[in-house]
């Protein structure tokens, strides 16, 4: 009976060892998965700053550039058309008076072309007009330009949260619409909006040479895709998705970005 008891009390003990054992081995795989989560949320936090911090970095040096072209590079061509305006031309001969029309007429497309780059590079209208009168703009200016047809349906509930926020989304839809001009060498291009389900969600549309989510998963890394790499960091800063679709002369783009409804 002795014997018995001191079995069955063994037999507990050993029980009892194996069960803390095991809460013991539980407890640890649990510190080391938060130890995991932390160091990952803790690397997510770094990359966002970096992000963050060159995002900000590139937009001064947009503003910078914005304004050295409109205050000295314009500035000195508007006053090289004045000199040239206050020329007198009676005294020339017929071939003379074309080029030194042709010249004033080159002069005048340089300045439209460069108050056109600045305007571009600088997000003023943002703040002044919104993002959707900024995209509007865009749109009209590329359309203009390369004999585009364009077709721009936005969303006009939409109400800024973040005025930051928008910039970023303005730089993606002008960078994506440049490289469908450069590369999709489109002849027609469509942009919707819809505020859905606390997303602002864009869709691009264009008949020209479409890029697929594999390739611009590749191409992104390419040193040559820069571009596409500014795109994607404002998109991991915004919390957002994109997808490309490409299809024979219908090639899409959707670009969904999380906000906050203001009350």
């Amino acid at each position: 009976m002795q014997i018995t008891s001191l079995v069955l009390i063994f037999i507990a003990a050993m029980f009892l060892l194996i069960i803390s054992f095991l809460l013991a081995f539980n407890m640890s795989q649990r510190k080391k998965f938060e130890y995991k989560q932390n160091i990952q949320k803790l690397h997510e936090k770094q990359q966002n700053q970096l992000i963050e911090a060159a995002v900000r970095s590139e937009e001064m040096e947009r503003h910078r550039i914005s304004e050295e072209l409109h205050d000295e590079v314009g500035a000195l061509l508007s006053a090289t058309k004045l000199y040239l305006g206050n020329i007198t031309t009676d005294g020339l001969g017929d071939k003379d008076k074309q080029l030194f029309s042709k010249t004033l007429e080159l002069l005048d497309e340089s300045i439209t072309k460069v108050r056109s780059i600045s305007h571009n590079l600088h997000s003023a209208i943002l703040k002044e007009l919104g993002l959707n009168e900024a995209i509007r703009s865009f749109f009209q200016k590329i359309g203009q330009g390369a004999g585009l047809e364009t077709t721009v349906e936005l969303d006009n509930s939409y109400q800024t949260g973040n005025p930051e926020n928008d910039i970023s989304i303005y730089r993606m839809i002008q960078e994506l619409g440049n490289n469908i001009l450069k590369h999709g060498k489109a002849t027609q291009l469509q942009i919707h909006s819809l505020v859905q389900d606390y997303e602002l969600v864009f869709t691009i549309n264009h008949n020209g040479t479409g890029l697929s989510q594999e390739a611009f998963e590749r191409l992104r890394f390419q040193q040559n895709g820069l571009g596409l790499k500014n795109i994607q960091n404002r998109i991991i800063l915004l919390k957002g998705k994109i997808r490309f679709d490409a299809d024979t002369n219908n090639n899409t783009i959707v670009l969904k970005i999380p906000i906050i409804k203001l009350p």
